[in-house]
């Protein structure tokens, strides 16, 4: 199935912009690697692509509102789009709202439908360089006060807390193309040296990106 180009002119011209006022980490590349893994998945799957496509391309909307519930304020979005009612019935908007609202990692159930799956999946695309890259600039970006050692910990202990054995990240979908970037992830955690030369890199070109 296609995805409409009417409601991909729709997203591009309306919903993607909104992206440019989150930090780095959340710009408009993070929604695009979103939107494309999350269509990606859906057709693998055999789900319906324009769904995963949409709450893909709204999933961190709600950024707008503060980060702590940034979930459901992104389901809020959706639900009040008027837009979106050209293309999808009210069933269909709800199916999307709830992918959006269930995508966040901390979250404490389960998606409720494939569709949050496929998008807190999308979500968690992990390549260990990009994983702490995007971790630094949430950094620089929140906590501009911490120096680099301070940096470097805040790195390592969010690294642990939601990355490592027992950590509060979940993969919900069986055969995960997640699963070995997470095993490789977890043992960059543990290798003190090799997180600590890739920190430095990201830190670096980073800070240098932010310099006058």
């Amino acid at each position: 199935m296609e995805i409409r180009e009417e409601l991909i002119r729709y997203i591009e011209r309306e919903i993607i912009p909104r992206y440019d006022s989150f930090d780095r980490a959340h710009g408009r590349d993070h929604v695009r690697q979103v939107m494309t893994r999350a269509t990606e998945l859906a057709a693998r799957l055999g789900a319906d692509i324009e769904t995963a496509y949409v709450a893909a391309a709204y999933h961190d909307t709600g950024l707008a509102k503060g980060r702590e519930h940034h979930h459901e304020a992104s389901a809020r979005i959706i639900r009040s789009d008027a837009a979106l009612r050209r293309w999808f019935t009210e069933d269909a908007i709800d199916t999307i709202a709830c992918a959006a609202e269930d995508h966040r990692a901390s979250a404490s159930r389960p998606p409720r439908t494939i569709y949050g799956k496929i998008v807190a999946e999308a979500d968690r695309a992990i390549d260990p360089e990009t994983i702490i890259r995007r971790t630094v600039q949430y950094g620089l970006a929140h906590c501009p006060e911490l120096d680099r050692e301070e940096h470097l910990r805040r790195t390592l202990d969010h690294l642990r807390e939601k990355y490592g054995e027992g950590g509060y990240l979940r993969l919900w979908i069986e055969d995960s193309p997640n699963a070995e970037p997470l095993q490789r992830l977890r043992r960059i955690i543990g290798d003190t040296d090799r997180l600590r030369t890739l920190f430095e890199a990201a830190y670096a070109a980073e800070t240098a990106t932010r310099k006058p």
